[in-house]
């Protein structure tokens, strides 16, 4: 059981030594939380995890993560980040972003389902859980009609489940249009034969031209999508089609040393919580108030700023639910440039100012 790469420097007292993938040491402040557990190692590049909660036994939930490379893969943890070779699925072409849908109807039964994006083929791959078996005969191309290469390269993905129940998959890419059309929102269903088909329901979404977007998270109960328009800032649309494509908010500029990158939301009573952003490169997240202020719930400060051990961390994903003796009060998993995943306690991340679920 690997807990940690950390290695106390006993003569500074304010810093530890952390090896990359590349073998260089890495600065490391020593109040940074670390992880209770490191997963294994896959094979290339990992990118992004996502954690499917097991309703009949959370103790038995999984974590999901990509290995980015074009012999990649879909690797499948348990909750000490122990790699299940009978779940992973490998082969995939650049699997970039993960995420995770409950309850899909496929076949005349409810299915849990992952979602990833594989880039070079410009399709959504998709896998029922948690056996993982593919639900997506083949893959299911995005992104249609678009000539440049950019513009079909798939990237991030996020699940959006509407109060009626519709399950809808918000799909970002390597580059797009400044205006009105960055991101692609498709609604999943049964094709009539236990399959999964996309139909495209709308194009939103701006976009600075900085950088790119990769990251999504949706707020299912307020009916929120988040994207993280890296090194310009946050942006917030409404997560149902129906109420248009205005954009709501843009926050976090100025709070970043250099990406704004992962991104998910810590839900508490009463609606409350927090968004949570990875800054990449500096080892830190960055938390925001999830309602907004009081009478302005689009404005979303600034209230706290973590110092972890993950390094580079591209994609984050957290559940703010009790899943077994080591996450009582929710589990946070970051990626890692090591080839690793880093799954955190919440309460060891919220510390004395932050709420933490009983």
């Amino acid at each position: 059981m690997k807990k940690t790469n950390i290695i106390n420097v006993a003569t500074a007292g304010l810093l530890c030594l952390i090896l990359s993938c590349n073998g260089t040491a890495q600065q490391v402040d020593q109040d940074a939380v670390k992880p209770l557990y490191i997963s294994d190692p896959v094979d290339f590049d990992t990118d992004d995890p996502a954690i499917w909660v097991n309703a009949k036994d959370p103790a038995q939930s999984l974590v999901i993560g990509t290995d980015k490379d074009t012999k990649g893969g879909l690797y499948v943890f348990d909750l000490k980040g122990k790699i299940i070779p009978a779940k992973t699925v490998k082969g995939l072409k650049r699997p970039d972003n993960v995420d995770i849908a409950y309850g899909l109807d496929l076949g005349g039964k409810k299915t849990d389902i992952a979602i990833t994006t594989e880039r070079y083929t410009h399709k959504l791959r998709i896998y029922s859980l948690p056996d993982m078996k593919p639900v997506d005969g083949g893959g299911i191309p995005v992104f249609e009609g678009e000539t440049q290469a950019e513009f079909r390269d798939l990237m991030g993905i996020a699940m959006y489940t509407s109060a009626d129940g519709k399950i809808y998959a918000v799909v970002g890419r390597k580059s797009g249009p400044k205006e009105g059309g960055y991101l692609w929102q498709y609604l999943l269903s049964d094709n009539g034969k236990g399959i999964v088909k996309a139909s495209l329901v709308r194009k939103f979404g701006k976009y600075s031209g900085k950088k790119e977007i990769e990251a999504i998270a949706v707020d299912n109960e307020l009916g929120y999508i988040y994207y993280c328009d890296e090194q310009f800032g946050v942006r917030k649309y409404y997560a149902d089609p129906a109420k248009g494509n205005q954009e709501l908010s843009l926050f976090g500029q100025g709070d970043f040393a250099v990406d704004n990158e992962g991104i998910a939301i810590y839900k508490t009573k009463g609606n409350n919580g927090y968004i949570l952003v990875s800054d990449q490169g500096v080892r830190q997240l960055k938390v925001y108030d999830r309602t907004g202020q009081a009478g302005a719930v689009n404005k979303h400060p600034l209230i706290a700023t973590i110092k972890y051990a993950a390094n580079q961390t591209d994609g984050i994903d957290i559940v703010s639910v009790p899943l077994n003796a080591d996450f009582k009060h929710g589990l946070l998993v970051a990626m890692s440039d090591d080839k690793t995943f880093h799954f955190y306690r919440w309460e060891d991340l919220a510390g004395k100012k932050l709420d933490v679920n009983p």
